[in-house]
């Protein structure tokens, strides 16, 4: 919710402010501008202090600006509190790397990914339209106050409930040897290292790294049209009215969700039925980019309901695809591996600054989303391109 409630905020929050297109589009990325400068540093952050309490400091924070966000009046405190929280939540999807990384045997891993990635894909397909209510019933500010409010809750739930693996974990000796016979990096979780300048190069220097990287910036760039422009897209491109976007916007956002679960059990249905670990997960992501690059039909398109089934394949195109993240822990050295997450989330997030304000130029030019999709189809054929000829065979990097 900490990025859709910007989206369904949109509208209202333009016309009340007076935002036009582009300064829209340059609002929606500000979250992205600080997430992806931070993820460096916030993977130094996670390898020092360890995941419970890296996971508790960001989770509180981004939730306590999000909050803030319902007092700002101005664009420059609007984008300076977005900031604030993309810098916050910096650390928050490299701790997670590192988490099914050190609980989860390699035959489990990408469907351990893809139902941590699936809650964010519930929030956007069961609490969007609970956000348009609010919206409706009281504004725009009061959705910021609300989805703070619950985060802060979450971040000391995430406190006293989250264990890394070990004897206060609550996993017997048979479960933990069970994780790390089966590749599971359980004493990363326990290890709190200190990160070099020559362990920073060493991220930049692997062919199956960088291909990812691409990848992950591919596939991001369509999470962030939804996450970002969708709502507005549906309300202005489309004259829906708040609650009916609400609820035709469930549809994509529930394909999205089937993507990501049928993903990570596709990938590891095939490595348990004895496919290499390259083709386990490179089939379910480039089959997923492919479905991603469908969006460009809706500009041909004219029915609603059609256009909303081309988004709903778009979207579970993405999400299926979204195991990419589970490619770092098969790869990254293994004393890196949050520092790696933070790598590829940093550069996958740079699409987070591109693509809503690639968006929002687009329409203040033309008036018109026909080039935004073009644009999201040819990105996402990029990532099909990365999987396909950059990768290479995936498999650990052994760094001496």
């Amino acid at each position: 919710m900490d990025r859709t409630n910007m989206a369904v905020a949109a509208s209202s929050m333009s016309s009340e402010l007076g935002f036009h297109a582009a300064t829209m589009g340059l609002l929606f990325s500000a979250f992205a501008w600080a997430y992806g400068i931070m993820q460096i540093p916030g993977g130094w952050f996670i390898e020092i202090v360890g995941s419970r309490i890296a996971y508790t400091i960001s989770l509180f924070l981004w939730s306590t600006f999000t909050l803030f966000m319902g007092f700002g009046h101005t664009f420059a405190q609007l984008f300076g509190i977005r900031m604030a929280i993309g810098a916050a939540e910096a650390p928050a999807f490299p701790t997670n790397s590192r988490v099914v990384t050190a609980w989860f045997p390699a035959k489990e891993r990408a469907t351990a990914t893809s139902i941590y990635t699936a809650g964010e894909f519930i929030g956007l397909a069961f609490l969007t339209p609970f956000l348009f209510w609010i919206l409706e019933q009281y504004g725009w500010r009061e959705i910021f106050y609300i989805t703070g409010i619950i985060g802060v809750v979450a971040s000391v739930a995430w406190y006293l409930l989250y264990r890394d693996p070990g004897p206060e974990s609550g996993a017997n000796e048979a479960e933990l040897a069970y994780i790390h016979e089966g590749g599971g990096l359980t004493e990363i979780a326990q290890t709190k290292t200190h990160v070099t300048w020559n362990q920073i190069a060493e991220l930049f220097k692997h062919r199956q790294l960088i291909g990812i990287y691409i990848g992950q910036f591919a596939n991001t760039s369509t999470m962030y049209f939804f996450l970002t422009w969708f709502p507005t897209y549906l309300i202005m491109s489309k004259n829906l009215p708040l609650l009916k976007a609400g609820i035709y916007a469930i549809i994509p956002y529930v394909g999205a969700l089937v993507g990501v679960l049928l993903g990570g059990y596709w990938s590891d249905w095939m490595l348990r039925n004895g496919y290499s670990l390259s083709r386990a997960r490179k089939t379910p992501i480039i089959c997923g980019l492919l479905c991603s690059m469908t969006i460009i039909g809706a500009n041909y398109a004219d029915s609603l309901n059609v256009i909303i089934v081309i988004m709903a394949i778009a979207f579970f195109g993405q999400g299926m695809a979204a195991i990419v993240w589970s490619t770092v822990g098969d790869i990254a050295p293994t004393n890196t591996v949050g520092l790696a997450g933070g790598v590829f989330n940093f550069i996958g997030n740079l699409a987070g600054i591109i693509t809503p304000i690639v968006i929002g130029v687009i329409l203040q030019l033309t008036g018109s989303f026909v080039g935004a999709m073009l644009f999201i189809g040819a990105v996402a054929a990029m990532g099909v391109f990365s999987f396909l000829f950059i990768v290479g065979d995936i498999h650990r990097i052994e760094v001496k």
